[in-house]
């Protein structure tokens, strides 16, 4: 065991005569096979255990977490000053019912004017589809969510089959978004919609819980190493107000780029745009 460093309580603190101190971090950079290697190695008894205890000493990290004795209590939540009311904005409980809190979202929004979106000019040429778009439609009986979803499927298998292919779902069952649809189809037909994301579809990241799919992060071995049993928080409230859920979106591998050049499911280009990255 080493010296014991006591740091002060943050009360005693001077800020204005603390300088920020970086510390250097010493690790190798690595991509690709080599990274594939040393992971490897990492994971090999003996060697892997020499490897973290030289990179941990490197960078003092037994120093940092063990020897540094903080006075404080740990926050195991994080702790915001009060805040004054503001004008103009509308607070949502956090732990509240997710159909309330759409529909208190929604007030917040300009009222829909169906004039300024449906007109004899609404299918003559491409548009951008919104929320309250296809809201105003099923409650108005000119679509179904069964109807939506068999040309999303169409427009799904259409993609797929581009070459090259456009791999907008990576995890994606068609019987899945009908039955969903069916259920939601009904609800309108009976005119009980849950709230105004009924029957509007939403595709969830790929490191997103979603049950049935798989969690992958754009990999191809995530499913082995942790299994999904249900759904993450965010997209259970989504199920909950209606959405239909139409599979995992595909990603940068691991989110490590911006590209969304993905070596295992291709590239989710706009197949609009000829130039790519």
């Amino acid at each position: 065991m080493g010296k014991k460093k006591v740091m002060l309580p943050a009360s005693e603190v001077d800020l204005s005569t603390v300088k920020y101190q970086y510390e250097k971090i010493e690790a190798p950079h690595l991509t690709g096979f080599r990274l594939k290697l040393f992971v490897k190695l990492l994971e090999a008894p003996l060697v892997g255990s020499l490897i973290i205890s030289n990179l941990k000493k490197e960078n003092k990290m037994v120093e940092i977490l063990k020897n540094t004795v903080i006075p404080e209590s740990p926050m195991f939540k994080p702790e915001f000053p009060p805040q004054e009311p503001e004008t103009g904005v509308v607070l949502l409980e956090e732990g509240g019912n997710p159909i309330e809190r759409v529909e208190l979202a929604l007030k917040c929004l300009p009222d829909y004017d169906p004039a300024n979106n449906w007109n004899s000019d609404t299918y003559a040429s491409f548009r951008y589809w919104k929320i309250r778009d296809y809201a105003y439609a099923y409650r108005s009986k000119l679509t179904t969510p069964s109807i939506v979803a068999e040309r999303f499927i169409s427009a799904i298998e259409v993609f797929n089959n581009k070459m090259p292919p456009a791999p907008l779902p990576i995890s994606y069952d068609p019987e899945h978004i009908r039955k969903q649809a069916a259920v939601s189809t009904q609800r309108f037909e009976e005119g009980k919609p849950l709230s105004i994301l009924d029957g509007i579809f939403v595709a969830i990241k790929d490191d997103i819980d979603c049950y049935p799919h798989p969690s992958n992060g754009g990999t191809t071995f995530f499913h082995k190493i942790r299994s999904v049993e249900e759904d993450a928080v965010s997209v259970s409230r989504l199920r909950s107000c209606g959405v239909i859920l139409a599979g995992k979106a595909n990603m940068h591998e691991l989110g490590l780029g911006t590209t969304g050049n993905n070596p295992n499911y291709g590239f989710t280009s706009d197949k609009s745009v000829t130039i790519k990255m």
